[in-house]
């Protein structure tokens, strides 16, 4: 290990729900082209999470939510591949307007609701991750995709 300070990149990610039913993204960029994906994307610098999660919300569905009204159900810890890490923040929006259309047609394939109990078989791991997390036990934290390290003390 270097000892030197992670520099992840921080995530949002918003789980829309609608009765049982759960709001999912297909992928059409380069990263996880064709694969389902929860409404997400990078936080900018200086942006509360809350914020960063709704205007990434906004921006690929149109679909309008007070961050006051974002709860959050998980975080996960990714490593991806290149030694990028990520943190993922995973909220459920309690409230929202709007009816969702994809806004972003040169990085999303089709929105399509899914039931809960009916997901694709091809989402992402990393965001699957979370989503299994925020549905089974929220308020937890998933490592995800590192390898076991010993630190050596013991």
């Amino acid at each position: 290990m270097s000892g030197q300070p992670a520099t992840p990149v921080i995530d949002t990610h918003v789980l829309l729900c609608d009765g049982d039913k759960l709001l999912l993204s297909q992928r059409g960029g380069p990263y996880g082209h064709g694969r389902w994906h929860l409404p997400s994307g990078k936080l900018d610098d200086g942006e509360p999470l809350t914020v960063g999660a709704a205007r990434e919300l906004w921006e690929e569905t149109g679909v309008t939510v007070n961050p006051a009204h974002l709860r959050l159900t998980q975080v996960v810890h990714h490593q991806q591949e290149g030694d990028c890490e990520r943190i993922g923040f995973f909220f459920r929006a309690t409230e929202w307007e709007g009816e969702p259309v994809n806004r972003e047609p040169e990085k999303c394939l089709q929105l399509a609701w899914f039931t809960t109990h009916e997901m694709p078989e091809d989402i992402i791991e990393y965001p699957a991750a979370g989503l299994h997390g925020s549905l089974t036990n929220p308020g937890g934290l998933v490592e995800h995709n590192w390898e076991v390290q010993h630190s050596g003390n013991g």
